[in-house]
């Protein structure tokens, strides 16, 4: 069976360090692991008074829908999560029974400034407890965006995070497969 991951990008700039980090998870991916990677630009902010879910909310409810397991690129703003992201978990949540979230492993990976996203990821995972997610307690991934690990489109180069990558989407394989044998 292949895991269907989706991926979700706290940055929307299209040479983010944390697109990045999501499209080498992407190329990298182990056998038996499919990773789909959303796309949130056009996603508008939460709101409860839209009675009718605007389109690219339908569409990103479904690839939530689809998904096994979630990989969140959390990037850093003012020391804590991206909008974007936290927008996309919002819409998920509202959805009833919290049905699309409740019990799907995740895992978080992230690239930023000073402290390798390691405020945002706490923040993160404190929403993630909420949400009845299953986060994955290690590895952990906080990688610095403001150096070599990456190029000027926001490709990771770093082959020392590259294998970090490769080692956390293997962890979130068994991770699933562990939490499958408990239902």
């Amino acid at each position: 069976m292949t895991i269907q991951v989706l991926g979700l990008c706290g940055s929307l700039r299209s040479k983010s360090t944390n697109r990045g980090l999501l499209l080498h998870a992407q190329a990298h991916a182990p056998d038996e692991m499919k990773i789909h990677i959303a796309d949130l630009l056009d996603v508008p902010f939460y709101n409860a008074d839209i009675a009718e879910k605007p389109a690219a909310v339908e569409h990103l409810l479904r690839e939530f829908a689809q998904a096994d397991a979630l990989l969140l690129a959390c990037t850093e703003y003012n020391y804590s999560i991206a909008p974007a992201l936290k927008n996309a978990l919002d819409w998920a949540s509202r959805e009833p029974d919290n049905y699309l979230l409740a019990g799907k492993p995740v895992a978080i990976m992230g690239a930023g400034g000073g402290m390798g996203t390691s405020r945002a990821q706490y923040h993160l995972r404190q929403v993630c407890v909420f949400l009845d997610l299953q986060v994955m307690t290690k590895p952990e991934l906080f990688a610095s965006a403001f150096n070599d690990n990456f190029d000027t489109d926001g490709n990771l180069q770093d082959p020392k995070l590259q294998e970090k990558v490769v080692q956390l989407l293997a962890a979130l394989k068994t991770w699933h497969q562990r939490l499958q044998c408990i239902k």
